[in-house]
């Protein structure tokens, strides 16, 4: 299906001040207006925040409730108020994104990140909610997917995801953490060759969860492997691949940590930008 634009989910409530090391509470909102003042994308569409029902799907009553209700720290180490009323509508975003990429038959992104440290009980790596594994669960229980397929492409090992599927014993997720296997810069090259046949292995999906993380880059302080031109290449394959299986793609924006002369996160911002531009590529769209 061909798009003139990306469905993109963004509300204001999805973001918290700038004030820790990751830009998470933040980037959604930069990104957006990056977008924006790029011609990328239109107006973004509204949602409804995860219920505390679909945040359970994931995790334990008792510690979705604690989170919420300020008593257990988030993912950040505390127990900020705004923090803790942002994570309803980030998980929110990324089940509107997959249940319109599925609807659509094409691709939906929710500009928003920490996800998968995030286990069944406890918060980890700027990660409270497992959004991919929440979104996973409402998709099967609401019956818009059977198989889901889960591509993460963050520098860092999706310990959380894992470790949920195997505490509740989940069937039909397919999940790929690109970051369980160290590499170095030299192996950027032969993991671009084989990733358009990773991306075609999950042919039995009916939707892709897809982390288009940033901070793979070489510069970033957490990352170190790939290039900005690698990552962009990184971006079209995925979108590509996905493409001809005709698997629909509902992304989002891993890890980023990088700052520019000014604090600023220029760096990152360039990067998911990139992203946006693959996919608008990929799916024949074009800057407005």
């Amino acid at each position: 299906m061909m798009q003139d634009q990306v469905p993109v989910f963004y509300r204001p409530e999805m973001t918290a001040p700038s004030r820790f090391f990751a830009p998470g509470t933040f980037k959604p909102k930069a990104c957006v207006e990056d977008w924006t003042r790029c011609r990328l994308m239109g107006e973004p569409r509204g949602f409804a925040p995860a219920s505390r029902d679909d945040l359970c799907l994931a995790h334990d009553p008792r510690y979705v409730d604690g989170v919420l209700e300020r008593r257990i720290r988030n993912g950040f180490g505390g127990t900020e108020a705004d923090v803790a009323a942002s994570l309803p509508f980030t998980s929110g975003a990324m089940m509107a994104a997959a249940e319109e990429a599925v609807l659509n038959g094409a691709v939906a992104c929710a500009p928003v990140s920490g996800f998968h440290h995030a286990q069944y009980d406890a918060a980890a790596g700027f990660c409270t909610f497992n959004g991919l594994i929440v979104v996973a669960r409402h998709l099967q229980t609401k019956g818009y997917a059977k198989r889901i397929g889960i591509l993460d492409l963050d520098q860092h090992y999706g310990d959380g995801t894992d470790q949920i599927i195997g505490r509740l014993r989940l069937q039909n997720i397919e999940h790929v953490s690109a970051g369980k296997q160290d590499r170095s810069a030299r192996d950027a090259e032969s993991f671009l060759d084989q990733l358009g046949d990773l991306v075609r292995s999950f042919e039995r999906c009916q939707v892709l969860l897809y982390q288009a993380g940033a901070d793979p880059h070489v510069a970033d302080p957490l990352g170190g492997w790939m290039t900005t031109q690698q990552l962009a290449r990184r971006d079209r394959i995925v979108f590509q691949a996905a493409c001809q299986i005709g698997v629909p793609v509902a992304w989002n924006l891993a890890g980023g940590y990088q700052r520019d002369s000014d604090g600023g996160i220029e760096p990152v911002l360039e990067i998911h930008r990139n992203t946006l531009s693959a996919c608008l590529a990929a799916y024949g769209g074009s800057p407005l």
